[in-house]
């Protein structure tokens, strides 16, 4: 979020939030179901239906605080290790505590203070295999009270005890929250001392020196306070949001899991001290291919970094010599959300950075080696980047064909001239997109076969992936500032064979963030996919690994690559159906 400029092309969508929208470009099929049946959406949109009824609050009062535009995230995980992902979904306050809500432009209208909500999923699964999906609001039981003003959430088994934990980001102090295991959480921040008083945003669980225990990379993104917050204004010479670079970059903080249940900030010997940016996304993944996990973080207006883990407690940003800190022209460009995954397979982990409407979003290919180049126009991302403001964004594959597609959270920072005219209050508004791979590195536009609600005019932020229904294929949450929750159930994915992998720990069934899967389908076919619960934009995935087979009917062998740098071999694992691979129990490989 630089300075922003509203520039209006041809390509300037005009419309009032909640209006359909669709792509004009001609799209490719969605793949015709077995037996002929006629296609159908990609998703179906059930929230409020299923349950999950939530409304993001931002406490806007008029005054264009930079915090009100940035929030917020939701995390996909099993909280009761029962199976099926359950649903956190961060929510905002007020800034300004003495301002009563019925003064904001968008009164809050609940009957309790705001504040994050925690949803258990009551999925059952009937004989015929059909399914009924619920949700129910378990906050309260939880013990959970996120009141603060919240931005995101990461997901990470603290403690190994086979029960995942949550770490919240707030605008002002964070809260880690340990899970008991009896659909209970206890605030354990004072205790582990991993709380950070500024503002954060996104924040990643990694084992960066791998010795079993995950540490934590957050993310800070703006010296901001009400007190300090100067009044900006638009091209326009209206008032606006103020871009982050008013502000102060605070720096980023990592914090080493000392495996007696507090952390140590390492902030400074591990160098990470080194570079500073405003920081609002962030992934994991292994970018050089020596067995050791690096960090990549998404600045806002300032170059990116590529943390490259030194294997002795350290790190070096890499990113401008790697090719990965700037776009093409050399531009630092206003980074939001990211993700990693190997979407030309070639088996490296490539680069997806989200950005301002006058810009494109980034695809920076691994050449390998951890050396990248920006191939976004080649890939066909280009001018479909330049038409809105991405934040969350996902590789995954929707339609099971064994090639990563793309999806992008949209939502304006700066207010939208043609929404401003017809009147709209908080004048933002986009719609959201989709991206088919083709399989030959390059990406087509699908939005509108997506979906009626997928269409629609909103302000979106975070968003989050997994299989929510346990059906085979990936479902996706997205957050709306300042709107309703959404939940996207994939309709045409499982029509394609498909692996699902959940990797455990050989101790109490940690889930082994890091690990990466080598699938081997066939001698001159294979896929690499990693357990991950991290990357989009202030929210938390689900960690087991869904892998589209296809066609293909068999799988030859798997073998996880551990974060230890141990490899397990299984063969012959049943498709179109859910395994748990345990560290140790399959034919070890040297």
């Amino acid at each position: 979020m630089r300075t922003w400029f509203i520039i209006l092309t041809v390509f300037f969508i005009v419309a009032q939030p909640g209006a359909p929208f669709r792509a004009a470009a001609q799209q490719p099929a969605i793949p015709p179901a077995p037996g002929g049946r006629s296609s159908a959406s990609i998703f179906k949109e059930v929230a409020e239906q299923v349950g999950l009824k939530f409304q993001h609050y931002n406490g806007m009062t008029g005054k264009f605080y930079l915090p009100e535009i940035t929030g917020s995230g939701a995390a996909l995980f099993d909280f009761d290790n029962d199976g099926d992902l359950d649903v956190f979904v961060v929510q905002g306050n007020v800034l300004e505590p003495n301002t009563q809500a019925s003064s904001t432009l968008f009164p809050w209208r609940g009957s309790e203070s705001p504040r994050g909500r925690l949803f258990r999923n009551d999925l059952v699964i009937a004989k015929d295999g059909s399914r009924t999906l619920h949700f129910t609001d378990v906050t309260e039981k939880s013990g959970i009270a996120a009141s603060a003003y919240g931005m995101g959430v990461a997901v990470g088994d603290i403690n190994n005890d086979g029960w995942p934990d949550l770490y919240l980001t707030n605008l002002g102090h964070n809260q880690m929250y340990l899970n008991k295991g009896d659909g209970t959480f206890v605030d354990v921040t004072q205790k582990t001392g991993t709380d950070d008083p500024r503002w954060s945003t996104s924040a990643s669980f990694i084992d960066y020196d791998r010795d079993g225990w995950l540490d934590l990379m957050v993310l800070n993104y703006a010296d901001f306070s009400v007190t300090n917050s100067p009044t900006c204004y638009a091209a326009t010479t209206a008032k606006d949001y103020c871009t982050p670079r008013v502000f102060k970059a605070p720096g980023n903080r990592l914090f080493h899991n000392k495996g007696d249940g507090t952390f140590e900030d390492v902030t400074v010997s591990a160098g990470v001290d080194k570079d500073f940016g405003h920081g609002l996304g962030v992934v994991t993944a292994d970018f050089d291919g020596d067995g050791w996990p690096d960090m990549y973080i998404a600045n806002d207006g300032d170059p990116n970094q590529l943390w490259i883990n030194q294997k002795n407690g350290t790190f070096k940003n890499e990113a401008l010599l790697a090719g990965a800190a700037v776009n093409r022209d050399g531009q630092a460009e206003a980074g939001m959300g990211v993700d990693a995954g190997d979407f030309d397979g070639n088996g490296t982990e490539d680069i997806f950075v989200t950005h301002l409407m006058d810009q494109t979003n980034t695809l920076y290919t691994n050449l390998g080696k951890g050396l990248f180049e920006d191939r976004t126009r080649e890939a066909g991302l280009g001018m479909p980047g330049t038409r809105f403001t991405g934040f969350g964004t996902l590789f995954f594959d929707y339609d099971n064909d064994g090639w990563l597609d793309l999806l992008v959270a949209n939502g304006a920072v700066q207010l939208l001239p043609g929404l401003v005219r017809k009147g709209d209050p908080y004048p933002l508004a986009q719609p959201n997109q989709i991206f088919h791979n083709d399989g030959q590195s390059k990406f087509v536009e699908v939005s509108d076969q997506a979906g009626a609600a997928f269409q629609l005019l909103e302000i979106s932020r975070g968003a989050a992936c997994g299989d929510i229904d346990n059906d085979g294929d990936t479902d996706v949450l997205i957050t709306n500032n300042n709107g309703p929750v959404r939940l996207f159930l994939n309709q045409v994915g499982n029509r394609n064979h498909w692996l699902g992998l959940r990797l455990i720990g050989k101790d109490r069934g940690r889930d082994m963030l890091g690990a990466q899967v080598e699938i081997v389908i066939a001698k001159n076919k294979t896929l690499w996919r990693r357990a991950r619960t991290d990357g989009s934009y202030l929210s938390a995935n689900d960690p087991r690994v869904l892998v589209g087979l296809g066609s293909a009917t068999h799988v030859e062998a798997v073998l996880v690559h551990w974060p230890d740098g141990a490899v397990d071999e299984w063969q012959d694992l049943r498709i179109d159906q859910y395994s748990t691979l345990k560290e140790g129990t399959g034919s070890r490989r040297k």
